[in-house]
């Protein structure tokens, strides 16, 4: 079999079928294809989502992961004196200064949540950056954010609790009427000034179930921050607002927070009745009853809408006067506001179902009567919140009224004090409309048996009137003159029997049938060696013998002429009764004025426009003696006006009487 075989010096090439590569005319045709397919006359084969969000980053953010760690580490380069990155950091924090472009969202929640993780390392060596975060906008955020910054403020105080402070301040802050946060940023929607405080109050409320021991320090915060006695109103509506609202989530300081609200309103209410009293007559007399209503809403105060009326620039044009006269009604109507939303605040707290709920109420009011107003001399409106409350049952009366009497009958009490009580004492039953005829005959019957005492212990030694001496005595027979001049029907045998008020007797008629011991008991005191019309208020005195006369219970207008001419002076306790001083006409009023007791009823009537509404069924008017008052109406004060006027008419008498 012959083999063929391949010519020397060459090589065969093998020929081969390969499937898998194209012929130049098919790739060329793919080639076309592809590129008609770019044609925008043709439909992409690529589409997108719509569901799916699209954001265009104009800058490129770092991811939270590479955030964390350059926080760390710059945090850690920062204790080693390398302040580069530790700043840079502080800088997305700092306020923007000039064009300076405000970091995105997503970069402040980035270095937040970094800041989160190595809370651990913010010692007290990065004070400064912490600060710095703490001032930051943060209430202006995302709500997803303002979670994040309450989560890092709660690790914040837990790891390191000497920051506790700063948190806690910087929370009060933006409690105030003007927050730092003011929730206005160029990369977030505006939040309106009420979810400021909402989010405030939130973030506070979490922090205090975390950390409860935080309770004393927020109420030191709270006491540093209240707003100052020349603020506006508007910044006392909005922080006592928001106080009452911190009560709610924190009752371990519910009492203190309510005792300093209760403070700051007495400071104000003796300053209005300090400043009316530089006040010549005619100016004073009115000043009160003729304040606008108070235009306080809260939506509105909220949302930065300043008062019209608090910062205005028509002060220039006014003179002294007229500039007293308007920074005194700015007090007044910030009174009003406040004692309006206490009235509201206690009505609510209150009107609780549960029996303990409403004894928690009446127990922060007594609470706050012994230890803040009565000691406060002369509070003129703070009062009627538990004036009100305590009318709401019997037992709260009776419980005020022991009280009252208590605190006058104790020996260890200052003088000063139980001549307060007293005085409260006689005005509230005076004065209050739920307070029962039992009520006023019983207290009746405790003023007597104490004056009673008290008269025998002092007559022996006692050589004529001396306040000094007999404070207690004198200011026990002003409240019982007191009583009887406004509840005088129900010191009567039978005052639902026998005659109507309007079939009085004449002075020639019939008498009038008293309760055992009311008729000796007048004159006993009344013409003793003590001589206590001499000390009391000239204007219950006038008033007292206008009506015991009319009712032919005690004739005492010859002794009233006799005390004419009798000098106090003589007879105080800080002169020596071995030698009398030289008088004259100026030593004689100006040592009467400080001799006699003080002019002072603390439920006179109440005229403050806004809260005045929560009075109007709890309020005993003057209403006169019948057949000697007729010109004047049932419901009107014309009782208070003519004792008043009686105390200046008894001055310039004496005044004359001592010339001669």
């Amino acid at each position: 079999m012959t083999t063929a075989t391949a010519p020397v010096g060459t090589t065969p090439v093998p020929i081969t079928k390969d499937s898998t590569r194209p012929s130049s005319i098919i790739r060329k045709r793919k080639i076309d294809d592809s590129l008609a397919s770019s044609s925008p006359s043709k439909q992409s084969r690529v589409t997108f989502d719509s569901d799916v969000e699209v954001r265009i980053v104009e800058k490129w953010e770092k991811s939270a992961a590479v955030i964390q760690d350059s926080v760390r580490r710059a945090i850690v380069k920062h204790k080693n004196g390398d302040n580069a990155g530790y700043d840079s950091i502080k800088d997305i924090y700092a306020p923007r200064k000039g064009e300076q472009e405000e970091a995105s969202p997503t970069t402040v929640k980035n270095h937040t949540a970094a800041l989160l993780s190595n809370v651990g390392l913010l010692d007290k060596s990065c004070g400064d950056l912490v600060h710095a975060v703490l001032s930051s906008g943060w209430l202006g955020q995302s709500e997803d954010y303002i979670h994040l910054f309450t989560q890092f403020l709660a690790n914040l105080v837990s790891a390191q609790g000497l920051f506790l402070p700063d948190v806690l301040r910087m929370l009060v802050e933006n409690l105030t009427a003007d927050p730092p946060s003011q929730g206005r940023s160029d990369v977030q929607p505006h939040v309106p000034r009420s979810q400021l405080y909402a989010r405030t109050h939130k973030s506070l409320q979490y922090l205090l179930q975390i950390a409860p021991s935080a309770c004393r320090i927020l109420l030191s915060m709270l006491t540093n921050l209240f707003p100052h006695q020349s603020d506006s109103r508007r910044a006392y509506v909005v922080y006592i607002h928001n106080l009452l609202n911190i009560t709610e989530y924190a009752p371990v300081i519910q009492t203190d927070i309510l005792a300093l609200i209760t403070e700051r309103l007495v400071k104000i209410d003796l300053q209005v009745q300090e400043d009316l009293e530089d006040f010549a007559e005619d100016v004073e007399e009115g000043v009160v009853q003729h304040i606008p209503r108070a235009r306080i809403d809260l939506d509105s105060i909220f949302d930065d809408i300043e008062d019209s009326d608090e910062d205005s620039d028509m002060d220039e044009d006014l003179d002294a006067d007229e500039l007293r006269t308007r920074e005194i009604t700015k007090n007044v109507e910030k009174m009003d506001c406040m004692l309006d939303m206490l009235f509201e605040f206690y009505d609510r707290l209150s009107l609780v179902s549960t029996f303990e709920g409403r004894a928690s109420a009446l127990d922060l009011l007594l609470s706050q009567f012994l230890t803040i107003i009565l000691p406060n001399h002369r509070s003129r409106h703070t009062q009627f919140l538990l004036f009100h409350f305590v009318q709401r049952s019997s037992a709260h009366i009776d419980t005020f009224v022991g009280i009252c009497v208590q605190t006058c009958f104790d020996k260890k009490k200052p003088s000063i004090l139980r001549q307060a009580a007293a005085a409260y004492l006689a005005s509230f039953v005076a004065r209050g409309m739920h307070v029962s005829s039992e009520i006023v005959r019983d207290v009746w019957d405790y003023i007597s048996t104490e004056l009673k005492r008290l008269q025998r212990e002092a007559e022996p030694s006692c050589r004529g009137p001396d306040l000094q001496r007999y404070s207690t005595y004198y200011s026990l027979v002003q409240a019982l003159l007191y009583i009887f001049c406004f509840r005088w029907r129900d010191l009567e045998s039978s005052p639902d029997e026998g005659y109507e008020d309007n079939e009085l007797p004449s002075i020639y008629g019939e008498e009038r049938q008293w309760r055992p011991s009311v008729k000796e008991t007048l004159q006993s005191h009344v013409f003793s060696k003590l001589n206590p019309l001499k000390v009391c208020s000239p204007a219950i005195v006038t008033e007292f013998a206008r009506t015991a006369h009319h009712l032919r219970i005690v004739y005492v207008y010859h002794l009233l002429e006799t005390n004419k001419r009798i000098r106090l002076f003589q007879y105080s306790g800080s002169s020596s009764y071995s030698q009398l001083n030289r008088e004259t006409a100026l030593t004689a009023k100006k040592d009467e004025e400080h001799q006699r007791l003080d002019e002072y009823f603390p439920f006179d009537p109440y005229h403050l426009p806004k809260s005045k509404r929560w009075l109007e069924n709890d309020y005993r008017p003057w209403t006169g003696i019948p057949g000697l008052d007729d010109e004047n109406e049932a419901d009107s004060d014309s009782g208070e006006e003519n004792m008043v006027n009686s105390d200046v008419d008894e001055e310039k008498t004496e005044t004359e009487d001592s010339k001669d």
